[in-house]
């Protein structure tokens, strides 16, 4: 791979985790900044925001976890269609972050195997 190659994948990952922040476009993020880590606060970085949707995921699994067991028990208020309705989101959620997670494994690989 090239040097030009590595620059436009390497524009690409901080469109998209610019764009997945908020809003931004051409590089420049929501507050201002000429990059993902412009802002520089606790709020910015690839790190945190895959932490977040990994909690998110996480979230989602406790939230259909939950339901499941109330419907269960019997607890007025759960229905089967809303216990199966969260079980598929949380289904849904796990497949995508399992294939982010594949993603991430494929280019730490094609970066292992790049010549210096």
């Amino acid at each position: 791979m090239s040097n030009m190659e590595i620059d436009r994948v390497l524009a690409q990952i901080r469109t998209m985790s610019a764009a997945a922040r908020g809003g931004a476009i051409g590089g420049i993020g929501a507050a201002g900044g000429a990059g993902p880590n412009a802002v520089g606060g606790p709020d910015t970085g690839f790190a945190n925001l895959l932490k977040q949707g990994i909690d998110k995921v996480n979230a989602t699994q406790s939230k259909a976890s939950t339901l499941a067991a109330q419907f269960e028990r019997g607890v007025p208020g759960v229905e089967l269609p809303q216990v199966m309705l969260e079980m598929q989101k949380a289904n849904v959620s796990f497949r995508a972050l399992t294939e982010v997670r594949n993603k991430f494994v494929e280019a730490y690989r094609e970066i292992m195997n790049m010549p210096l």
